[in-house]
């Protein structure tokens, strides 16, 4: 898979703690200049990978220019093989840069368009730092509906004093909007922020916790399965590329706050701008393939672990743990698989 990271934002989201740029009347050029060198680059050190996933992320992508869009495209299908239904993502705002944006968008060789809605009412928007309105979140949706047949949209929830009487109605909209996939996240004060500055609370951690199961109940009972701590998809809409980082297989990231991981000669490699590359144990590895795998509703397939890190599951993790995991009821496990619980995944990060 391969990540594209834009890092220019119109402004700073209070809640946001992303590596970005604020500048305008940017000459995209010498950028998209420099992203071409590093696909060169990184198809010097594996040619003969399959691309299955093209996502570019941010920062707010859709403020690249469509030509550029395509121009990235283009060139990895030049460098490297493709799979035939290979996902190509990006994620945009809803306040249009220009008109026709996401036909534009479309017609640069994205097939697949995750909006950046967050709340679906003006008073949220607002105290989100969000540079649109609903009216304007309201006509991107209905244009991202009618150019694409794979779509998502991203919702912040556990806002400070959100009820779920009032979460619940933005997320039936959401599912009214017939949206194939939904990324929803609890919102967190990350240090370093505008919100961690001004002393902003998030919701009581017992009713986060209660507006979370609640959530994944009402979407199961709507078509939506959650696949992932934060993610739910109809059937055969789970994301791809998001898929690629959890279940450990490589990526490589173009652009300054990029990462990558990579396998080459029996070595793991993590990867970051511009071009360096540390060495990971393969015990490094597998800490990360379960930190990664928790995450999903499927969780860690015991023989793909192997597959990547060439050390035995059951011989790499703490019996002890494992057992009192059990016990709690936090984690389940098969002969093929170990994944956590719903209870389990309240507790992730611990």
């Amino acid at each position: 898979s391969i990540y594209i990271h834009w890092p220019f934002c119109k402004s700073k989201c209070p809640y946001c703690d992303f590596f970005k740029k604020i500048k305008k009347d940017l000459d995209q050029t010498p950028i998209i200049d420099t992203y071409i060198k590093e696909l060169d680059y990184y198809h010097s050190l594996v040619p003969n990978r399959v691309v299955r996933s093209v996502f570019f992320g941010g920062g707010t992508p859709s403020l690249i220019k469509p030509e550029n869009i395509s121009r990235i495209i283009e060139h990895i299908y030049k460098l490297w093989p493709i799979e035939k239904n290979i996902e190509i993502s990006l994620e945009a705002n809803p306040n249009s840069e220009y008109e026709n944006m996401f036909k534009l968008i479309k017609n640069a060789g994205v097939n697949r368009l995750s909006l950046g809605v967050q709340a679906l009412n003006d008073n949220d928007l607002k105290f989100l730092g969000r540079t649109h309105n609903l009216n304007q979140a309201l006509h991107s949706i209905d244009e991202v509906l009618t150019n694409f047949n794979n779509h998502s949209i991203d919702l912040i929830y556990a806002r400070p004093d959100q009820s779920f009487s009032s979460w619940q109605k933005e997320l039936e909209k959401a599912v009214n909007f017939g949206f194939k996939h939904l990324s929803l996240y609890q919102l967190t004060i990350e240090d370093g922020t505008v919100f961690a500055s001004k002393g902003i609370k998030p919701l009581n951690e017992e009713l986060a916790a209660k507006m979370y199961t609640d959530t994944i109940s009402f979407l199961e009972a709507n078509g939506y399965l959650q696949y992932e701590v934060s993610n739910f998809a109809q059937v055969l809409y789970q994301s791809s590329h998001n898929k690629c980082y959890w279940l450990g297989d490589e990526y490589i990231g173009i652009g300054e706050s990029a990462h990558g991981r990579l396998k080459i000669n029996d070595e793991h490699f993590a990867i970051t701008y511009p071009h360096n590359m540390e060495k990971l144990t393969k015990q490094e590895r597998a800490e990360e393939l379960i930190i990664m795998g928790l995450r999903l509703n499927q969780g860690i397939n015991k023989q793909h672990f192997e597959q990547i890190c060439n050390i035995k599951f059951d011989n790499f993790i703490n019996q002890k743990a494992k057992n009192e995991l059990l016990n709690l009821g936090l984690i389940k496990e098969t002969s093929n698989c170990m994944y956590a619980t719903r209870e389990g995944s309240l507790l992730l990060n611990n």
